[in-house]
């Protein structure tokens, strides 16, 4: 679980990255778990869209994929989502405690 100043922390990192995930009409299949899952254990900080014909809303993309990966969800807005899960094997980014 994330606290407030981690998640801000967080939410700056993620302000410059790019949108891996995109959740399109197709909804959420294997296909978008697994890109997903290979991307945030490469990268630990990932963004993701849901595009207009999704039959799934912003939050509900974020928070199945969170619970399907075992991440956090630390911002959801607009039609993006920003999801965090430390990699232990090789961790990258370093939280405030």
């Amino acid at each position: 679980m994330l606290t407030s100043k981690q998640r801000a922390y967080l939410r700056g990192l993620a302000n410059p990255i790019d949108t891996v995930v995109m959740v399109g009409k197709g909804g959420l299949d294997e296909d978008v778990y697994k890109t997903a899952d290979e991307a945030i254990t490469a990268r630990e900080l990932i963004k993701g869209k849901v595009l207009p014909h999704a039959d799934v809303t912003v939050r509900e993309a974020a928070d199945t994929i969170a619970e399907k990966l075992n991440a956090d969800v630390v911002q959801v807005i607009g039609t993006k989502f920003v999801l965090y899960r430390r990699n232990e094997k090789e961790p990258k980014i370093k939280l405030i405690k």
